[in-house]
């Protein structure tokens, strides 16, 4: 029995599965066994590699893992609220599926600082994204109101009373309606100040963000 190649198959099911034991606890589309998967499947393709094409073109089949992880990545990528989701998964398995090469190459320590800067930057940066967002947070406004010449410009005094960085990007009038929609970056004290004088305007009709 070659106790080499349980023990790489052993390996890439430990990282995996810790990796994905994060994507899962935070209910993301790729978690606990997929990422075991990417990374087994990932370890044997590479060993297959190595043995099929011997000497001569030992990265014959690995080479294309890197293209067919692709692939898987590109499906848990989708469009909502105003925003591309997914991306960090998706880059979460192309890393993974790395982590799965170099163990089935036989490069144990390699992996194992792969895996544990990729556990790094998923478990804690999170919170510094959270304080980035705080100082320059992004938010899509949409007011609907009676007509009235002077509103819309009213409503962007409002918007740079509160300090706010605004876009107007839609402008719509049907019959006695206005409709206007910003896009708006700033402080996430700033947006939340506007969101409450807002709700408090008597003539908005309707109010999205």
């Amino acid at each position: 029995m070659d106790y080499e190649i349980v023990i790489r198959f052993l390996m890439a099911c430990l990282w995996g599965g810790i990796v994905g034991a994060e994507r899962e606890y935070r209910s993301k589309s790729a978690g606990f066994r997929t990422m075991i998967l990417i990374s087994t499947g990932s370890c044997l393709f590479t060993m297959l590699s190595q043995w099929i094409g011997g000497g001569s073109n030992p990265d014959r089949i690995a080479s294309n893992i890197v293209t067919g992880i692709g692939f898987l990545g590109a499906g848990v990528i989708f469009r909502g609220d105003n925003r591309v989701n997914g991306i960090t998964t998706a880059a979460t398995i192309w890393a993974v599926a790395a982590i799965g090469m170099a163990i089935g190459g036989g490069y144990y320590v390699a992996s194992a600082c792969a895996a544990i800067i990729i556990l790094i930057v998923l478990a804690a940066l999170p919170y510094l994204e959270k304080l980035i967002d705080q100082f320059n947070q992004f938010k899509q406004y949409t007011v609907s109101c009676d007509f009235d010449e002077d509103r819309k410009q009213y409503y962007e005094n409002l918007l740079k009373q509160y300090t706010l960085r605004y876009k107007l990007v839609n402008q719509t009038k049907e019959g006695e309606n206005l409709s206007f929609t910003w896009q708006v970056q700033g402080h996430a004290k700033n947006h939340e100040g506007f969101i409450n004088a807002m709700m408090k305007q008597p003539e908005v009709k309707k109010f999205e963000y």
